[in-house]
């Protein structure tokens, strides 16, 4: 065996020419004596050595040894590098850095490996024999560990400890010695750093090295999902320091600097409990009867600057996080809620789009820079929304402007979507929480024209920043700049999606052309209907997921060949990437480096996943802690999901989702029709589908699991007590009766597992 670093690079380089040599010549097999040859190879210690070597690829499933004894390289095999999805307790998918297909991996060959974790697989391509074309393997080598730290449940015995992880993707307790407890009590929430990861027959060990509080409180709560994503829940001391020392005064030198707004009126509409205002929206009539609206967004660039530690913390959170009852800001507090946020009465530094529009709501022109504004009122939608509805006197001197504003906004709207923008209206749900932030009432949040009057000013910003800098050079390679990307849908998740409409009645074509029209028209005929929320809902899967990148690849959900975000940055990373980007070529500078950019790009995408994912996170624990609360009641729900384990149900006045397990259907046996979206009785013939109305109440609520048991009750539809929603069997074919009692039990186990 190898004693030093140098003899291990020297052995891993020989293993590599041997297995370049066998791939060369992939069309033929060779014994050891004939590796020795054509590697000229004569003294009995080297012949040696590379006969370990060639066994070692064999044992690596690199390259197979045949029958006769002799070795060939293994065209069925390969390895990738990706991050491990570990989506149940019996096997995990393995996603690869390359976009390839995903590798499945059953949990005994992960090596330990975690959720998140980014590892080495070997795998072999599917047979022609298997109707699943995704390729499967074991991880040879762990590269990376998301985190050595976990968040969980401790539980406390008299001579040890052990964690309950509070990830849903991770299916093993963590041990803790007596003496690495940090005295917390039983059934705290608390970090633990891993000191040991675990082998085959022994735990995973670790430390307590912080006491989050009693579990089930929500400060406890809402801090262990922040810690179980990995994100902050406060600011270093010297980032704060450096916040507090800057320079708060507007000079008079800046303001040269700039084009003076502060004359032109200028506002805010944003929800009635936002702290920070990083859009304002101007509106000046012209000479020339022309309209001129300003989007103006808080100058964050001006005080962050690149490398500095308030810049250094901004790119690593990259991202602002929203949970149900607080905001994690990308930003210390004085600058979000204070210098960057555009209060009214007070003189603000912006960046700004200014665009001109004819009567018909055309843009003629645009300009784009820097400025100081003067906010004169702070609107809340609900605010804005009573002007634009007013039909009677006017109420308000703002009115006419608001009024106006919708006018254009819904002209900007009707040709988005005319040009093929998809119309999705995903349903966001909204919490009146007490004091101590238990929820009291959970509802979906509605979304009026006010809030979509800002909408398509934002939108419209980002798309002209986004168009200005790729026009500003007309050869290749242009400008590099912070696009923000969106894939038309992968053509199997379409199909697959476009079969599943069909059942209702719906048609969704997969014409790469008509894709956007047919959504739209789906949209449209499906609102109202049972269906509605399911088709909608699955659409939406269907997408790709948008992302940020310096490939200029369009965003197919709005149908803009170029799209950037320019309007939050005190909010996103991107956003300020985008306005020193736009800044130096205002100011003739040269375009910078690629690859430092994308590299930054891909860092925010994944932070805004870990943010979106706690989110989810957060409003999924308060939906179970409501529906904990509530007195037991039946309530009508949608089935929106089915499984072999048991069918989802989303409850429609909360819009929380639930499970009705499989083994609680017990007036029958049942079967997965994975094809066709449903479960089938086998005596009975009763039908549970994708989209079926139902009623259910709740039978069970786990807010450390954050989840919620359903019992279901019946069909919404009346009938029995599941309606008469059956599979009329053929006359003269018997029922598959299975018996009930001990070998239904038995037959039921055996299908789950």
């Amino acid at each position: 065996m190898p004693t030093s670093p140098k003899e291990q690079r020297f052995l891993a380089s020989l293993q590599k020419d041997i297995l370049e040599f066998f791939e060369l010549n992939d069309y033929r097999s060779y014994s050891i004596n004939q590796i020795h040859k054509a590697f000229a190879i004569r003294d009995r210690k080297t012949k040696e050595l590379y006969a370990d070597l060639v066994q070692k690829l064999v044992i690596e499933n690199r390259l197979i040894r045949q029958s006769d004894g002799n070795y060939r390289f293994d065209n069925e095999s390969f390895q990738i590098e990706g991050r491990v999805d570990h989506v149940n307790a019996r096997f995990a998918f393995v996603i690869p850095d390359d976009g390839s297909k995903d590798v499945w991996v059953a949990t005994a060959d992960l090596m330990n490996a975690k959720d998140g974790d980014r590892v080495r697989v070997q795998a072999r391509r599917p047979s022609e024999k298997k109707k699943n074309d995704r390729p499967e393997g074991e991880v040879v080598e762990i590269l990376e560990r998301k985190s050595y730290e976990i968040v969980g449940v401790i539980q406390v015995t008299p001579h040890y400890s052990f964690l309950i992880p509070d990830s849903k993707k991770i299916y093993e307790d963590i041990y803790i010695p007596k003496t690495e407890t940090l005295q917390a009590n039983h059934l705290d929430k608390v970090i633990v750093e891993v000191t040991r990861w675990g082998t085959p027959g022994k735990k995973a060990e670790g430390r307590v090295i912080k006491i989050l509080g009693k579990a089930g409180e929500n400060e406890t709560e809402m801090h262990s999902i922040l810690a179980e994503f990995g994100l902050p829940y406060e600011f270093p001391e010297m980032v704060e320091l450096a916040a507090e020392a800057i320079f708060t005064e507007i000079t008079k030198e800046e303001i040269k600097k700039r084009k003076d707004l502060r004359k032109i009126l200028s506002f805010t509409i944003d929800p009635k409990d936002a702290k920070d205002f990083d859009d304002a929206i101007s509106y000046q009539k012209l000479a020339n009867g022309n309209t001129e609206i300003g989007v103006h967004i808080a100058d964050v660039s001006h005080y962050v600057k690149p490398g500095s530690i308030l810049d250094q913390e901004a790119f690593r959170r990259a991202t602002s996080v929203y949970l149900v009852d607080r905001v994690v800001p990308m930003l210390p507090e004085k600058l979000s809620n204070g210098l960057c946020s555009l209060r009214p009465n007070e003189d603000k530094l912006t960046f700004s789009t200014l665009l001109e529009f004819d009567p018909n709501g055309i843009i003629v022109k645009e300009w784009f820079g820097r400025t100081v504004i003067h906010s004169d009122r702070r609107f809340a939608y609900e605010e804005a929304q009573v002007l634009i509805e007013n039909d009677g006197e006017e109420i308000d001197a703002y009115e006419p402007v608001i009024k106006d504003l919708n006018r254009i906004a819904k002209k900007l709207r009707d040709f988005r979507f005319k040009h093929g923008s998809v119309n999705f209206e995903t349903v966001e749900v909204k919490f009146e929480l007490d004091e101590n932030g238990t929820p009291l009432a959970v509802f979906p949040r509605e979304r009026k024209d006010a809030h979509k009057l800002i909408e398509e000013f934002m939108l419209m910003a980002n798309k002209k920043v986004a168009e200005y800098v790729h026009e500003l050079k007309k050869t290749e390679p242009r400008n590099t700049m912070v696009y923000r990307v969106h894939e038309a849908p992968d053509p199997e998740k379409l199909r697959v999606f476009s079969a599943f409409a069909k059942k209702f009645g719906y048609q969704v074509s997969t014409e790469p052309k008509q894709v956007s029209q047919s959504f739209n028209a789906l949209m449209e005929n499906v609102e109202g209907k049972a269906e509605e929320h399911v088709l909608q809902s699955l659409a939406v899967r269907t997408m790709s997921k948008a992302r940020y990148s310096t490939d200029a690849v369009g965003h197919f959900g709005l149908a803009f060949p170029f799209y950037s975000h320019f309007t939050s940055p005190i909010r996103r990373y991107p956003d300020v990437m985008t306005h020193r980007l736009l800044q130096l070529y205002l100011d003739k500078g040269a375009s910078p480096e690629r690859a430092p950019l994308e590299i930054q790009c891909k860092h925010c995408s994944d932070r805004e996943k870990l943010a979106a994912d706690a989110e989810r996170a957060s409003v999924k624990y308060k939906q179970v802690e409501y529906m904990s609360l509530h007195e037991p009641q039946i309530f009508d729900g949608i089935i929106t999901g089915v499984t072999e384990f048991g069918i989802f149900v989303e409850i429609g006045e909360t819009s929380c989702e639930g499970l009705v397990r499989m083994v609680d259907l017990n007036d029958d046996y049942y079967d997965l029709d994975k094809e066709n979206y449903r479960i089938i009785g086998k005596s009975n013939g009763r039908v549970f589908s994708f989209g079926d109305a139902v009623k259910v109440k709740v039978r069970d609520t786990n807010l450390a699991k954050r989840t919620i048991d359903l019992e279901l009750i019946g069909m919404k539809s009346g009938g029995d007590r599941f309606g008469n929603n059956r599979i009329r069997r053929r006359e003269g074919r018997p029922a598959n009766v299975i018996p009930r009692g001990k070998d239904r039990r038995n037959n039921i186990g055996r299908k789950r597992r």
